[in-house]
C-alpha cells in the first residue's frame, strides 16, 4: 500500500518532550526562530518557521514535542538540530504546537 510506513520504519523515528528555554529572531528571516530547546539530558538549537504564529513571548517556557534524529541542517548559517511538531490547517493560516497532555519529565519519548 502506498504512503505506509513499516513498523521497523517508525521506530527508527525519535521523537521526545522538550521544553523552549529562549527563542531569538534570525538576520535576514521573515519567519524563523532560532530556539534553545531543552531536552532533559542535552540542549538544543533548533530554527523554527513560527514568526508567523507564534511571539517570542508566546514560545518561551513551552513544552513541546521534538523529532530530535531528524539530520541537522544548516539554516540561515544557523545549524538546526531537529524540528518541533505541529498541526497546520490545510491554508496553512493556522499552526498549533503539539504537546503532551499532562506534565512529564523533559526528554521522555514519545511513542
Amino acid at each position: 500500500m502506498e504512503g505506509v510506513v513499516e513498523f521497523k520504519d517508525w521506530q527508527k523515528l525519535d521523537f521526545s518532550v522538550g521544553k523552549i528555554l529562549n527563542v531569538g529572531d534570525i538576520e535576514g528571516a521573515d519567519k524563523l526562530y532560532k530556539l534553545e530547546i531543552d531536552l532533559g539530558s542535552e540542549k538544543r538549537t533548533l530554527v523554527a518557521g513560527l514568526k508567523p504564529y507564534y511571539t517570542i513571548d508566546q514560545l518561551k517556557e513551552k513544552v513541546v514535542i521534538v523529532f530530535t534524529n531528524l539530520e541537522p541542517r544548516t539554516i540561515r548559517s544557523v545549524e538546526s538540530k531537529g524540528m518541533i511538531l505541529a498541526a497546520v490547517s490545510e491554508d496553512r493560516e493556522t499552526v498549533r504546537l503539539l504537546k503532551p497532555d499532562e506534565d512529564i519529565s523533559l526528554g521522555s519519548r514519545v511513542s
